[in-house]
């Protein structure tokens, strides 16, 4: 199964920035974005990690000599690899707020790339995963791990100058004696400050809207290290992030598509449930980069995706649309060569055997099957932001359903919705017969609509007609909304009783009586 994975894995993997070689001294550089590799990463030489407890004491004997015997230099940290067995162990890991890499920290990166395995790791099994954990960590039982060090790093203890010691500088000489001299950030040095926290900016461009002006890309996690000296922050809503520590060298960044609203964005090897973006080597001032059509495509798409959700979820609020929230740890994917978008709910407890899933989504079942996502979005043939935007609001709608109805519900809903897939050949919707017929038709009635509100709230001009080809009517949703019933209400109805047009009106009326007569007509209509 590993190899079959690695192939799709590489055909739908997740962005990595070859830029090794293309530092800016200043931590900016508006290319990013535009050269990314997605192929397996390659190391190179294995080099001394300068954090290593004995290397931290000798920079210490290094510069203070006479001070040294009495300063006692003991680990902060270590360095560990861990061995999951499975998916589920992976996750345990991560609950535990460990960011799990899949590469050793201490070595070069000869080609840059989308992920790594471990060659003496069976390609069938989970491949380690590197972190960095606190001495007073408690190693859970049952997971395989290996500490490789045990290491000190400046910082930790919130230390920078005592005992008449100044820290950041014997962190500066253990890089030195370590070999890894040239990974200093010298401009930093002369320009008198020999450490800075990274921060910066990243956003993105919706040539509809805005004015085509860059807006922040929201609540995407920025992740950086040297080493074994981590860090990582939350970009705020206009795209702005500032990390915790400072840092003297220069730095790995990355941008991981775990948000801080609790969704997570594709899948990085087949453990991570948030793809990562590497953005290469870069001063510790920190990093800006704005995305564009011209970016990157899976990046742009991310990018998206991420504004989307978070829209969404910033929209759910009692002061807006007032409806429930989708499930927490959302799981997204995209499929760059599918058309066809879905709400599986997979990953909250929804059920579908495996010859519905693979009829379903082809040669990308296995990972499926193995992962577990709730939504998949199909980008085939959606290229700018407003198709990206128009589809995610629409499977997002379906999930805040979800949220309401639970998977009893969402059983014969998604079955219905897949087993007219596979008799049609395509067609999601069938002909509006059969058992499950009535449950799609008050949940893509509710997504059309609420797909159709979004888009025009944002874009302006005539309230869009998604969905009104088909055999349903969102028209319902819409009209209401237009003769006085918030969205608030309008979901308040979507409970587990309400599986069919007829007995959505029933309820209608049962907690709208006053308004018996509109809601008649509408229905009359459609």
């Amino acid at each position: 199964m590993r190899g079959k994975i690695t192939l799709l894995l590489m055909a739908i993997s997740v962005m990595s920035c070859n830029k090794d070689e293309l530092y800016s001294p200043n931590g900016i550089d508006y290319e990013y974005g535009r050269r990314f590799s997605h192929d397996r990463i390659v190391l190179g030489n294995r080099l001394e990690n300068p954090y290593r407890t004995e290397n931290i004491t000798k920079a210490l004997q290094e510069l203070y000599p006479t001070k040294a015997n009495r300063v006692e230099v003991a680990p902060t940290d270590y360095y560990v690899r861990f061995l999951p067995s499975d998916r589920i162990e992976c996750e345990y890991l991560e609950s535990l707020g460990l960011e799990l890499i899949d590469h050793p920290l201490d070595y070069e990166i000869a080609v840059d790339g989308d992920w790594y395995h471990d060659p003496e790791v069976p390609e069938n099994n989970v491949t380690w995963q590197y972190a960095v954990v606190p001495v007073d960590f408690e190693f859970p039982e049952g997971i395989e791990y290996e500490i490789i060090h045990e290491c000190h790093i400046i910082n930790s203890t919130g230390q920078t100058k005592s005992d008449g010691i100044d820290w950041e500088e014997v962190e500066r000489m253990a890089y030195i004696i370590t070999g890894n001299e040239d990974r200093i950030d010298e401009p930093a040095f002369r320009s008198g400050s020999s450490k800075v926290v990274p921060s910066g900016r990243i956003t993105i461009v919706d040539d509809h809207a805005n004015g085509a002006r860059p807006f922040g890309v929201a609540g995407v996690r920025v992740s950086c290290n040297s080493f074994v000296k981590f860090d990582h922050s939350y970009t705020d809503r206009d795209g702005y992030y500032r990390m915790n520590k400072s840092f003297s060298s220069k730095l790995r960044y990355r941008l991981v598509f775990k948000n801080a609203k609790g969704f997570a964005i594709g899948v990085n090897l087949i453990l991570v449930p948030a793809s990562v973006s590497t953005m290469g080597k870069a001063g510790p001032a920190g990093v800006n980069m704005t995305v564009t059509g011209k970016s990157d495509e899976k990046l742009f798409r991310r990018c998206v995706v991420n504004n989307a959700v978070y829209d969404y979820y910033s929209r759910c609020s009692e002061d807006d649309m007032n409806i429930s929230l989708p499930p927490s740890d959302l799981r997204i994917w995209m499929f760059s060569s599918m058309k066809s978008s879905s709400a599986v709910m997979l990953h909250h407890g929804a059920v579908l055997s495996n010859s519905q899933i693979s009829a379903f989504l082809g040669k990308f079942s296995v990972l499926v099957k193995f992962l577990l996502p709730d939504i998949t979005l199909g980008l085939a043939d959606k290229e700018d932001y407003r198709s990206i935007y128009s589809t995610t609001c629409h499977e997002l709608a379906h999930a805040s359903h979800f949220t309401k109805v639970g998977t009893g519900y969402w059983n014969v809903y998604i079955r219905y919705i897949v087993e007219s897939f596979i008799k049609s050949g395509g067609s999601l919707y069938g002909d509006g017969t059969g058992t499950g017929a009535g449950h799609c038709e008050v949940g893509e009635d509710w997504a059309y609509y609420l797909e159709s509100k979004m888009f025009k709230d944002r874009y302006g001009g005539i309230f869009p007609t998604f969905g009104t080809s088909q055999w349903f009517n969102p028209q319902i949703f819409r009209y209401l909304n237009e003769r006085g019933f918030s969205v608030s209400q309008l979901f308040s109805v979507l409970n587990k009783d309400v599986t069919s047009k007829n007995t959505l009106k029933g309820v209608l009326i049962a907690s709208y009586p006053t308004r018996k007569n509109i809601i008649e007509q509408v229905f009359n209509r459609y």
